[in-house]
């Protein structure tokens, strides 16, 4: 399948998934800086911005094996996978499934299935986006994805005027509003059950490559650290303070600091 990536840079490959609500554009203030050191890729996940949309298996694990098909579809025999909110997810089945081929991982504020009690969390009236996928769902946001989307923007950061830029909005906007869109990307969310079994099977093996986990105080903060150290053995913990899930929107000079430094 088609995967649309952006590219820069000499060096050892880093790939950047980027999570729900935004594109692979999300990273392009961080690429001219790695690229110093670095041959970087960032795809749109499977699904979302202009990525094909699969005819099946829209989940983690599929999309981590379709993004290391392009890796090695460019010569990449090994990586460091840095991933935001559902891209830590999609980063993490890539360093599960293919350990020898993952120099280091890095996971940045979100939630990963691989815990006990992940159902709470999944049918959580609070976290109630999880949930809200198909036929009416899908009619009431069209033609309203930017009111649904500010949700996620404004409520989930520390402060909403530091958050994503209007530029940006207006770019994941539009990329979501394309047809079918909405639904390919809903279908990750919808993927969760079976997840949380694939992630159970994975995590069976422990990671041995070094992990960086990046959270917001004000979002999960050590939560995301503490999940992963359960599937592990060398965590790095980095807490922002009066920072929420947009991290590197809203702390981009501490974000690309120890992104920098870990990599």
């Amino acid at each position: 399948m088609k995967l649309h990536y952006l590219t820069a840079g000499h060096g050892p490959t880093v790939i950047l998934l980027h999570g729900y609500a935004e594109t692979s554009r999300m990273w392009r203030p961080l690429i001219p800086l790695l690229a110093e050191k670095f041959t970087v890729i960032a795809p749109d996940l499977p699904g979302i911005g202009d990525s094909a949309i699969p005819a099946d298996k829209i989940d983690m694990k599929t999309s981590a094996s379709r993004i290391h098909a392009l890796a090695r579809s460019l010569g990449v025999e090994k990586a460091r996978v840095v991933g935001h909110d559902i891209g830590l997810m999609v980063a993490y089945a890539y360093a599960a499934q293919f350990p020898t081929e993952t120099e280091k991982l890095v996971v940045m504020d979100g939630v990963s299935s691989r815990r006990a009690g992940w159902e709470a969390i999944y049918n959580a009236p609070n976290i109630w986006h999880f949930r809200f996928n198909g036929e009416y769902p899908e009619a009431l946001v069209r033609g309203r994805e930017r009111i649904y989307f500010e949700y996620f923007w404004n409520v989930f950061a520390a402060d909403k005027t530091h958050s994503i830029p209007e530029a940006d909005r207006k770019a994941y906007t539009e990329a979501y509003s394309k047809p079918g869109r909405m639904r390919a990307a809903w279908a990750y969310f919808a993927s969760w059950p079976q997840l949380a079994k694939d992630f159970a099977q994975l995590s069976q093996t422990k990671l041995t490559m070094p992990v960086l986990s990046i959270g917001g105080d004000k979002s999960l903060g050590n939560e995301l650290a503490e999940q992963m150290k359960l599937v592990a053995d060398n965590v790095t913990i980095v807490v922002l303070k009066d920072t929420g899930h947009w991290i590197l929107e809203e702390r981009p000079k501490e974000t690309t600091e120890a992104l920098v430094k870990f990599l």
